[in-house]
């Protein structure tokens, strides 16, 4: 028996008619078209008008935010999803509130799906493992056992203790 079910013609167009409207057709309460993106396992730096007292992230598992210096943002995708960013002046005043949509990189990554199992790939230009939240826990775990070994002996061959 195959893994793969084959679907009408009809049945597909239905399908994918129905995720464009999705698409195009804004939500109520939808905040993300105006949101900063943030690809996961990416940074990006922000600069803002005046100096910065107080950083609040509303959900530090989605995105890590760091002050460069007081007037330097970096943003850095941590978990798909949404959440927001508040920036604070001395006084208390908001400088910046923004929500902040946090997604995966699409280019070059390659998804293996084998029933339920999924394995995700970079391919650039080869394709190698990669560790994606929503893969299975072996691969995902097979991945991270590997690049924390090779991680520890780079650190060991540089003399560096932890």
């Amino acid at each position: 028996m195959s893994p793969f079910r084959l679907i009408s013609p009809k049945s597909l167009v239905g399908a994918l008619a129905f995720a464009a409207a999705l698409a195009g057709s804004p939500l109520e309460g939808n905040a993300q078209e105006s949101a900063v993106q943030v690809m996961t396992d990416r940074a990006k730096v922000f600069r803002i008008d005046a100096p910065a007292d107080t950083v609040i992230v509303g959900n530090p598992a989605i995105a890590d935010v760091t002050m460069y210096d007081r007037q330097t943002v970096v943003v850095t995708g941590k978990l798909y999803g949404t959440t927001n960013l508040v920036i604070l002046d001395a006084k208390g005043e908001p400088i910046i509130d923004e929500v902040i949509t946090v997604s995966a990189p699409e280019a070059d990554i390659v998804t293996v799906h084998r029933n339920t199992a999924r394995t995700s790939y970079s391919c650039a230009p080869a394709c190698e493992p990669v560790m994606r939240v929503g893969d299975t826990e072996a691969s995902y775990e097979l991945t991270n056992k590997q690049a924390t070994a090779r991680t520890q002996m780079s650190e060991q061959a540089a003399g560096v203790t932890q």
